[in-house]
């Protein structure tokens, strides 16, 4: 038992434990009991401090000892990162596993997040006296095949020494003088989770990320170092598109949170993921990767903390000049989190249970995504992409978290189960989803890709509108009843629905579309439609159009690899209308 001078336990409330502890901080790490279990203060009222334990705290009791470590909830970072799976405080679940000689997670079980044996080669790249600011790069470790880990400065100042070898985290490579104090310089650094790194400059959105799927690059796309949300209800694909994004998006590094998704769930991602192969190198997807697995099984405190552990460690790899991807399954989960230790705080609740000030922490969340000039003496540039799923019950998005998130992300991709049912994925629903990044990136795609692409964009949208409007004429009286002008909107939308917004996530080829193809694609379908209006205004019937055997080759596009082949398709689009109204 404590003294009652110590630090003790007063009495405990699920994973929120009320401990006298006199001199504590708020958000200063703790090690709460006999169990020493991991926690984090969250409020202090006089002597008194409200810990929020990320273990289960059965079998707690009262005057247990309490220990502040004096330091706030932190990540470890360096050299070992990228292919690690963690859980939401970042501790290592492989060397866990080992340790405590099963599957399940011992309480006060406790293990460094990076490897301190292993060995790294290190190559300096600043000399003895040259002069760095906080952010410089000091040297390189080539961490795993893809990925260049760069170790930047943790502090402003002149070096004293430093000298390239074989290392492991915790030795000293160099040392650091400012201001007649000296530090030691080692390839392992400790930042705060809660808080945003600084930047330079932050840009604004006039890159797109291509993801190479097309109903998001081409009617919605996302923009590097922007924000996107991805609500669906139970089986709409939301972890299937979110790992198509992280697997073809054009990015250096991806970091993938599990935040209280179910156990098969996440247990299906960590089976996945270290046999998914990068499509740009033919390499192991993990060895950009890193993941951190909170399962709804998981202390409900740990959850609430992995989504901040994770922009963290996103934060760390853009500093270095990479373009980072984060994905977070799901933020309804973290939001629950929350909700949970709300009330065994006593809060007085908002909408639906959840606390007051959700809308401000997902908004916190979200804004420390961005496409940045990073925190250096020299120009470096780098980018967070923040990619949310949401899973509202029943899929009700009027539910206060999808909201929320809808006011602060700039991307609403709506899943839609009626198309998941009809085999129709991505299923993104064209018609509810929106972005507000287009108008920025059309200088982006006229450059880079051709200036009527986005003209092509529009008037797709809006036959994919007509035809929604169509189809309720189509229920009440049937497609004949239609004139044939119409007719032909239904015809050349179902094949913008089948032939290009469909994408087939296990095709080698179709998996991912590189934007020229998307393009070509596009146009190809724009160029039957116009040929076949202009063919019924000539007095052609829309039977004969639609027994054209190019239709067919239309539908196999997917497949096709080379520019050239659809050169040769839109010859024989032309040559099929010519020959049919020579007839």
């Amino acid at each position: 038992m404590a003294a009652k001078d110590e630090g003790h336990i007063e009495r405990i409330s699920g994973p929120v434990v009320n401990a006298y502890l006199p001199g504590a901080r708020l958000y200063d790490v703790v090690r709460v009991g006999e169990a020493k279990l991991l926690g984090e203060i969250i409020k202090i009222v006089g002597n008194t401090s409200v810990i929020q334990v990320y273990e289960d705290t059965s079998g707690l009791r009262p005057n247990e000892p309490v220990e502040s470590t004096n330091q706030p909830l932190s990540v470890e970072l360096g050299p070992g990162i990228l292919t690690s799976i963690y859980d939401g405080i970042q501790r290592p679940l492989a060397v866990i596993e080992e340790m405590a000689g099963g599957v399940f997670i011992t309480r006060g079980i406790n293990a460094p997040p990076l490897d301190r044996k292993k060995i790294w080669e290190f190559k300096a790249t600043v000399k003895k006296g040259a002069k760095v600011k906080v952010g410089d790069v000091l040297g390189t470790v080539q961490e795993t095949d893809l990925i260049e880990h760069r170790i930047m400065s943790p502090h402003e100042g002149k070096i004293d020494d430093i000298s390239s070898g074989s290392f492991t985290i915790q030795d000293v490579i160099g040392t650091l003088s400012h201001e007649g104090k000296k530090y030691p310089l080692t390839m392992v650094q400790r930042w705060f989770v809660r808080k945003s790194r600084p930047v330079i400059e932050k840009f604004p959105p006039t890159i797109p990320l291509i993801t190479g799927q097309r109903i998001i690059d081409t009617f919605f796309p996302i923009a590097k170092g922007g924000t996107a949300c991805i609500p669906g209800p139970f089986g709409s694909g939301k972890t299937v598109t979110q790992q198509s994004l992280a697997k073809y998006s054009d990015t250096q590094i991806v970091v993938y949170i599990g935040c209280g998704e179910r156990g098969n769930e996440m247990t299906d991602v960590l089976k996945e993921f270290p046999h998914l192969i990068d499509p740009k190198s033919g390499k192991p997807l993990m060895m950009r990767t890193v993941l951190i697995a909170n399962t709804s099984n998981m202390p409900v405190a740990a959850r609430e903390a992995s989504i901040y552990t994770g922009v963290t460690i996103a934060e760390y790899f853009r500093d270095m000049g990479y373009d980072v991807a984060l994905m977070a399954d799901s933020t309804s989960r973290w939001a629950e989190a929350m909700r949970e230790i709300g009330g065994r705080l006593e809060e007085m609740p908002g909408e639906e249970g959840y606390p007051a000030y959700l809308a401000r922490r997902l908004a916190e969340f979200y804004e420390r995504a961005g496409r940045v000039r990073c925190l250096a003496g020299e120009e470096r540039y780098g980018s967070v992409s923040i990619i949310g799923a949401v899973s509202p019950p029943g899929g009700d998005i009027s539910e206060p978290v999808s909201q929320n998130t809808l006011r602060v992300t700039k991307v609403f991709l709506a899943l839609d189960a009626s198309l998941a049912y009809r085999r129709h994925f991505p299923a993104i629903n064209w018609l509810k989803s929106y972005t507000l990044y287009a108008d920025g990136l059309e200088e982006y795609y006229s450059e880079k890709v051709s200036t009527d692409f986005t003209k092509m964009i529009k008037n797709a949208m809006a036959l994919l509108q007509k035809e929604a409007e169509l189809q309720e004429v189509v229920q009440l009286v049937g497609p004949d009843a239609l004139p044939e002008k119409e007719q032909a909107v239904l015809m050349v939308t179902k094949m913008l629905r089948e032939d290009y917004l469909q994408q087939n996530a296990y095709s080698d080829v179709d998996a991912r579309c590189e934007l020229k193809k998307q393009y070509n694609m596009l146009k190809t379908i724009t160029r039957f439609g116009e040929r076949t209006n202009a063919s019924l205004d000539l007095g052609v019937q829309l039977k004969r159009i639609s027994e054209l055997k190019v239709k067919a080759t239309i539908g196999r596009m997917k497949e096709i690899k080379e520019e050239k082949e659809f050169e040769k398709l839109a010859k024989d689009i032309d040559a099929s209308f010519d020959d049919l109204l020579k007839r």
